[in-house]
């Protein structure tokens, strides 16, 4: 069986390699470049080197133009619109598994594999037809299923994951074990385009447009820089005095930004969201129970989930309100272990 590992020069896909080789599997190596960023001459570098220790074939592309067509245009026009973006869910889709997955194929690979903390397991349903399902890795804290609801059972099909069983301890351990370059490595950034900071990019390549900050009751009590720079519930950069103030909420039209000083008003019990996927590619039935969480670190929350046919939404309602509600960010669904699906915040 043939195994192509995606290396991004950390430990993690470096282990991932690793423990295929030693299991006798023909395993090859890809380095993906993104973006012209010191980030990635420096992680192509450690790729190579660790395809050296291990003894396999490394192959490099260059996926510039592709990712900031699908991923970096999409982060910028989310912005644009008022909403936070996450560009990594995105990227697994279009990218690692979309354009990576094809060139696996190409080079007549069975599977390709990465160094992401999740649990992939085979099913068969009634049909006795072979289903995939996504799971919580067994690292609690390094849980990365998050980002992998966009996936569908045909990339599933091809997607291993076998760092899904081991907490981040015992991946260091390994590393050492296979005495592999990547225990002195940095740490990877957030945002892998963005070198500084995110305001910083976004002043780049986005216009500003300044304009009131108001209260609640519709007071003008300042001035921002651009509705773009500022995310819902934050804090911290608004430039008032007198705070703390919360972001609360962003007309576009009137380019306000409205902010509270009650961090109570974050508090929220219901959204709604589109563009749903299901991992089993099947649509359940409604109205459905859940746990969601609204960003990656957010804890599992108790929900009811609907579908509305007039406006091809989903509704969702927590049993607790949910601080900072933001649009842009996924809502990913669970039961138990079990990732079932996601969708985009609206």
């Amino acid at each position: 069986m043939k195994v192509a590992v995606a290396i991004s020069g950390g430990a993690d896909s470096a282990v991932a390699a690793a423990i295929f080789k030693k299991a006798g599997f023909n395993v090859v190596s890809f380095f993906m470049k993104l973006a012209d960023l010191p980030f990635f001459k420096e992680n192509k570098k450690r790729a190579e080197k660790i395809s050296e220790t291990l003894k396999i074939p490394f192959y490099y592309f260059n996926f510039e133009k592709e990712f900031k067509r699908r991923v970096i245009e999409y982060f910028l026009n989310g912005y644009k619109n008022g909403t936070t973006p996450n560009p990594c869910v995105l990227c697994n889709k279009e990218i690692k598994f979309g354009l990576l997955l094809e060139k696996a194929l190409a080079l007549d690979a069975d599977f390709i594999a990465t160094g992401h903390y999740a649990r992939k397991l085979e099913t068969r349903d009634k049909k006795q037809e072979i289903k995939y399902k996504l799971f919580k890795a067994k690292d609690r804290d390094k849980d990365q299923s998050y980002f992998l609801w966009m996936l569908n059972q045909e990339q599933l099909k091809r997607i291993l994951f076998p760092i899904g069983n081991c907490t981040r301890k015992e991946v260091e351990n390994l590393a050492r074990k296979f005495k592999l370059p990547v225990l002195k490595a940095r740490k990877s950034v957030e945002v892998c385009f963005i070198q500084t900071t995110i305001n910083d990019f976004l002043t780049r390549h986005l216009k500003q447009k300044p304009g009131k900050i108001v209260d609640t009751q519709g007071k003008i009590i300042g001035r921002h820089q651009g509705l773009y720079f500022y995310t819902i519930g934050q804090r911290k950069g608004i430039g008032l005095p007198g705070g703390p103030y919360y972001v609360l909420d962003k007309d576009l039209k009137k380019n306000l930004l409205i902010v509270t000083k009650n961090e109570k008003d974050l508090l929220k019990k219901e959204l709604i969201c589109q563009n749903v996927n299901w991992i089993s590619g099947k649509i359940p039935e409604f109205p459905l129970k859940v746990k969601a969480k609204i960003r990656y670190r957010h804890q599992l929350a108790p929900a009811t989930l609907t579908y509305h046919p007039k406006s091809k939404t989903h509704h969702l309602a927590f049993e607790k309100s949910q601080r900072a509600i933001t649009p842009g960010q996924s809502v990913v669904f669970y039961r138990g272990q079990e990732l079932l699906g996601g969708g985009i915040i609206c």
